[in-house]
């Protein structure tokens, strides 16, 4: 079995974004599909050679590296600020799927600090990923369209800014609190006041 290298999905992916023309075929697209789920089978497959958790972590690699590669698939294919969108987006998926595995070795609040920084790291990716497609849509918008669009594209753009930074403001202040759960009296409290103080108020 010849194996689907994904780095040649990057490398249309570039030449789509450079040019915005369709990158491949019907059936070079149909190919590469085939080859994607070809791969993961495989791999998911060699997973059965793993145990407990480590086979879990095994198949979120598996099934993350899957997603990603048929996100860059249809990029490369039919390219577009949604279509590179969904790409980080499913980056983001794939490496929550395998952090949140990987808290499974943990236990009580080691865990959850975990799990909420699992979370964190995959709301700044999407939210990053949202405001970036929000942006080049702005922008293409107001090369289109008279200095009227400009000004409200300008608007969308510090729009989209905002609501990212509320997400990751969010998501930071709920991991601070979990972290401060471990402790106890004084010490939390001072803990919580910190942390909202820092974060603002969800």
């Amino acid at each position: 079995m010849k194996t689907f290298n994904i780095s040649i999905l990057a490398v249309a992916v570039g030449i789509a974004s450079s040019t915005g023309a369709i990158a491949m075929s019907k059936d070079e697209h149909k190919q590469a599909k085939d080859r994607i789920a070809t791969e993961y089978k495989a791999e998911k497959a060699s997973c059965d050679s793993v145990a407990g958790n480590a086979r879990d972590i095994c198949k979120a690699q598996a099934k993350g590296k899957e997603n990603v590669a048929k996100a860059e698939l249809q990029a490369a294919y039919a390219p577009s600020q949604k279509s590179r969108r969904e790409v980080r987006e499913a980056k983001a998926e794939a490496e929550y799927a395998v952090a949140k595995e990987k808290c499974d070795d943990q236990q009580g609040n080691a865990k959850d600090v975990c799990l909420k920084e699992a979370k964190a790291v995959r709301t700044a990716a999407k939210a990053d990923a949202k405001a970036s497609m929000k942006t080049a849509n702005a922008r293409q918008t107001a090369k289109e369209e008279t200095t009227q669009a400009r000004a409200k594209a300008a608007d969308k753009v510090a729009d989209a800014n905002k609501d990212a930074a509320a997400d990751k403001r969010e998501a930071e202040l709920k991991l601070a609190r979990t972290k401060c759960e471990a402790l106890a009296g004084t010490a939390k409290d001072s803990c919580m006041a910190e942390a909202k103080a820092r974060y603002g108020k969800i």
